[in-house]
């Protein structure tokens, strides 16, 4: 969508901080594979971590990565893939890796360092690339969160910015790169029929669900220490919001749409503690590296408001949760009803009204609730879906296409520093002053608390995933 911005040149060399880590395992080491079957990954990728490894045990670990979350059915680019790899295993306080990976470089110039590190260690990653003289031309990829509220924010990016230009920081968030998410900027700017409705006037509410059926999967350090507000709200979600609230961008690049999401962002209300419920599923707390009083929460609904032109008075609810009924992605932009009661039925008493539905995962799907009439001399009718668009084959998954974008120099996809901050400033009022933790158990929707929030504007929509003949969700 967007043209590259700054140094265009395209990088010469991938460093992968936290190369032993999970999300190497689980996420990056896929995604190169699947790169080196399409022919887009052709540079050394150089592996960092304080594993005391060979290259033969990454390359090992690699292999089974990809065993597992995958699998192999191309040997010649898996082959392809464990050649461009190299290892250094170090301190990252330590200037000698440093050093170390400066030899591996070689002639490269424009190396993309990857900081697949807890947030704790971005300075001192970032600090030693400068001293070593690895930040010149380079440019850095940082993993959410970033920040834990909006003070660890602008302090991690004032160190930043200390070494690198802003557009050559690409704070990557997968939610940004999935096809669905991207789908709802074109549907929205490229369709006439949608903008006349599209505010205040015609638009009761808005829901975005955010549901996993799994819990925090032996992540409970990490957990203890984010939580639901932090881990999905604040960004996952923030990002559908502002993707859904913005106005049209003035033009096509990347700095149109950025300055116009930040736009939403700060028209966030900020969050207070009536406005928030937070839930955790019974068992979280026997989770390994959990405190046995935890009160941090896996579940959270919330009400927000834009205080905008377009947006005034519009509530918007969210919610995400570990442990829910379904794992699904859905956005309810429910319609308010027309303004005169024709037929008995055009304003249900119970029930919706007319109703736009993005499905973004587990399928993606776009779908319009419309009353019609049904057979007969009564004026009585049903509420249908038409559905507009369903899963379309040989879609790149989300962590290829932002790797591809970062080393590309393209930004378009990637969150700035604006909104990182007014998104945190939203929230940063509840992170500390809210009330406990209400209690749900695994298998439902959460506390029965939320349902209170959102009890005015008809109840949350809750996603129904249909299982396909071969079991896969649909």
């Amino acid at each position: 969508m967007a043209q590259p911005g700054g140094d265009a040149a395209r990088s010469d060399a991938l460093v992968l901080f936290g190369v032993s880590g999970d999300l190497a395992y689980k996420k990056i080491f896929p995604t190169l594979y699947a790169m080196a079957k399409r022919g887009t990954l052709t540079i050394p990728v150089i592996g960092v971590a304080a594993s005391q490894w060979s290259l033969a045990q990454l390359r090992q670990r690699v292999t089974d990565s990809i065993e597992k979350r995958c699998r192999i059915d191309d040997r010649e680019a898996l082959d392809r893939l464990l050649a461009l790899f190299c290892y250094v295993s170090g301190d990252y306080n330590d200037e000698k890796t440093f050093t170390a990976i400066n030899k591996i470089m070689g002639s490269a110039r424009h190396p993309v360092h990857y900081l697949a590190i807890p947030p704790t260690l971005f300075a001192t990653v970032i600090q030693g690339l400068s001293a070593a003289g690895l930040a010149d031309q380079a440019r850095v990829i940082v993993e959410k969160p970033f920040g834990r509220d909006l003070a660890s924010a602008r302090e991690l990016n004032k160190i930043a910015h200390a070494i690198f230009p802003e557009q050559s920081i690409f704070r990557i968030d997968h939610y940004l790169g999935k096809e669905a998410i991207m789908n709802i900027l074109y549907f929205r700017f490229a369709n006439s029929f949608l903008e006349p409705i599209w505010n205040r006037n015609c638009i009761a509410s808005v829901q975005i669900t955010l549901a996993e059926d799994f819990d925090v999967e032996g992540r409970g350090t990490f957990y203890e220490s984010a939580g639901c507000l932090r881990d999905v709200i604040q960004n996952h979600l923030f990002q559908i919001v502002a993707l859904l609230a913005m106005e049209p961008p003035a033009y096509r690049g990347y700095d149109a749409v950025r300055t116009e999401k930040s736009k939403v962002f700060q028209a966030m209300r900020p969050l207070k503690p009536d406005d928030l419920v937070r839930g955790q599923y019974v068992g979280y707390r026997q989770e390994p590296g959990v405190a046995a009083d935890s009160d941090v929460e896996t579940f959270c609904a919330l009400k927000l408001f834009i205080d905008s032109w377009r947006w005034e008075g519009v509530p918007w609810y969210l919610r995400s949760g570990k442990c829910l009924a379904e794992t699904a992605t859905e956005v309810l932009v429910e319609l308010k009803p027309p303004p005169q009661k024709l037929f008995a039925d055009s304003h249900p008493a119970t029930g919706r009204t007319n109703y736009v539905r993005f499905r973004l995962s587990p399928s993606s799907a776009i779908a319009f609730a419309v009353r019609v009439k049904q057979i007969g001399k009564e004026f009585i009718g049903d509420q249908r879906e038409l559905y507009l668009l369903k899963e379309q084959a040989g879609e790149i998954a989300p962590y290829e296409r932002l790797l591809e974008d970062a080393m590309a120099g393209d930004p378009a996809l990637f969150t700035g520093e604006e909104a990182v901050e007014a998104a945190w400033a939203v929230v940063d009022p509840v992170l500390e002053s809210h009330a406990p933790v209400h209690s749900y158990q695994c298998g439902n929707w959460g506390p029965k608390e939320a349902d209170a929030l959102i009890a005015s504007d008809g109840g949350w929509h809750n996603p129904i995933v249909t299982k396909t003949k071969d079991g896969s969700a649909g």
